[in-house]
């Protein structure tokens, strides 16, 4: 599995990888887990605001920061 947090920086990005690395250490899965920042990565999945999470080329979540329980509701 694969898990990309898309965002510039800023204080919600930092804290949506948390929270996945949060969920994935409570669901005991393992996933590879990138930060993008280079915009014209972000721009390819359509986002137009960050952070976004993405899981395995789907975009699952864009424009808000979503809790550890959201994040392993999409992972389970």
């Amino acid at each position: 599995m694969k898990i990309e947090v898309l965002g510039m920086g800023c204080p919600k990005c930092h804290a949506l990888e948390a929270n996945v690395k949060e969920a994935l250490k409570n669901l005991n899965l393992e996933a590879e887990v990138e930060k993008v920042a280079d915009l014209s990565k972000i721009m390819a999945y359509g986002v137009m605001t960050t952070p976004a999470l993405v899981i395995d080329g789907k975009v699952k979540s864009a424009g808000k920061l979503i809790t550890s329980d959201e994040i392993a509701k999409l992972l389970k």
